[in-house]
């Protein structure tokens, strides 16, 4: 998650490659690596949508960049690269949605899943948020989904070239109480000091794969882990041409939760439990 992403941007700056993000990593998996290089030929409009797709961003009414060529998108990620603040505004109406569906796919799945874990109880929701969104995941899902639907409406009265309703957003009401919600959500559950003996852990886990991997290749050892489970379906022209540490993170970068934690676990790591034992 997002602890996981400071980490690899860490390790990454530490062997001399761009700072890790996620989005920037996606758009080059689907287009650089699959398919053993191929890429899987999307058009710019979906690379762009992802691209852009940060649901941790703060704007809660989005209007398309719509004047944006390959070479525009190129320059945006190299710009995103060099500044992690550089704003990403998607090209499309599509893109913008995506966006904001970000946003409405966590906010309130985080909230059930901090609840389940103890560090929150339903009634400690924003009186103001819960009134308004709801306290649910469900209920928080409806409201925010019928709102953008009913707060857009504007775009199909929309002529060509008149950009006055060229937009997708929540109402103002709706935007001002999940603004409300999110800072709920960095204060009660992702900046939780409850976590900070986990996240020490899963620091470790990260160095000593990070570790292990980049000494497996620079010693080019047979039948390596990496080779077994990576660069077979990577094409010769990313074998030789990235570094030892980008090989590294991509591998690390593309692995899900429980085969990241069986790997760190093999190593002999020490592994969070998956209950944080808050009562």
């Amino acid at each position: 998650g997002h602890e996981g992403e400071r980490i690899l941007k860490r390790l990454c700056r530490q062997y001399g490659l761009a700072g890790f993000q996620h989005n920037i990593q996606s758009v080059q998996f689907l287009d650089c690596f699959e398919k053993k290089g191929q890429g899987w030929n999307l058009t710019l409009q979906v690379l762009d949508g992802i691209l852009c797709h940060d649901g941790e961003a703060r704007a809660t009414r989005l209007s398309p960049a719509r004047d944006r060529d390959f070479a525009a998108f190129d320059r945006l990620i190299k710009a995103k690269q060099e500044d992690p603040m550089t704003n990403l505004q998607p090209m499309t109406l599509e893109g913008c949605v995506v966006r904001l569906c970000d946003t409405i796919a966590y906010i309130g799945r985080d909230i059930e899943d901090a609840i389940e874990l103890g560090l929150v109880e339903r009634y400690e929701i924003p009186e103001q948020c819960g009134r308004v969104l709801g306290t649910s995941n469900g209920t928080i899902v409806y409201t925010l989904v019928s709102d953008v639907i009913a707060a857009s409406a504007g775009v199909r009265k929309a002529a060509e070239g008149d950009h006055r309703y060229d937009w997708v957003g929540f109402s103002p009401d709706i935007a001002k109480v999940l603004l409300e919600l999110k800072a709920f959500n960095y204060e009660r559950i992702y900046n939780n000091a409850v976590f900070k003996p986990d996240f020490e852990k899963i620091h470790i886990c990260y160095e000593q794969l990070f570790d292990f991997y980049m000494s497996q290749l620079e010693h080019n050892q047979t039948n390596d882990e990496v080779g077994r489970n990576f660069l077979h379906s990577m094409s010769k022209a990313y074998i030789n041409t990235q570094s030892s540490a980008a090989i590294v993170r991509d591998y690390i970068a593309g692995m899900t939760d429980n085969f990241f934690l069986c790997q760190a676990k093999a190593l002999g790591c020490e592994i969070p439990e998956r209950s944080c034992g808050v009562n």
